[in-house]
């Protein structure tokens, strides 16, 4: 059974179809740390080591396989500027920005409900930085 996209746009697409290439995309923005990094370049440009101070705990491994990811999808821009040292800077493109709009509602909803998901058993503890 194909499932048909409400809005007609997308018939083809189907993202329970496990050869649908939506798959991919749903893999990448459901990842926390795509989500986290396009949530921190709604503030603007960063350079890698802004990203990754403000991205607490993640490793410049996981943190450049992510950004490559995300430019490989095309959410995210990376310029560089020639300058020694040199000067990278990563931005959302038009695209990333529409992401951005989903994942900030995501995000807003954990931080309001985390205290009722703790009482059901999810470890709680204070996150004030």
């Amino acid at each position: 059974m194909t499932t048909v996209c409400l809005t007609g746009q997308h018939a083809d697409h189907d993202v329970y179809a496990a050869q649908c290439p939506c798959r991919a995309m749903l893999d990448l923005l459901a990842n926390k740390w795509s989500a986290l990094a396009i949530g921190a370049l709604e503030e603007g440009p960063q350079r890698f080591g802004q990203l990754q101070r403000h991205l607490q705990g993640v490793s410049p491994k996981v943190l450049t396989q992510t950004l490559r990811r995300l430019e490989e999808f095309g959410l995210v821009d990376r310029t560089v500027y020639p300058a020694v040292p040199l000067h990278v800077e990563y931005s959302l493109t038009e695209l990333g920005h529409s992401a951005a709009v989903p994942l900030r509602m995501l995000r807003v909803w954990v931080e309001d409900n985390i205290d009722d998901a703790a009482r059901g058993g999810a470890p709680a503890a204070s996150c004030a930085t």
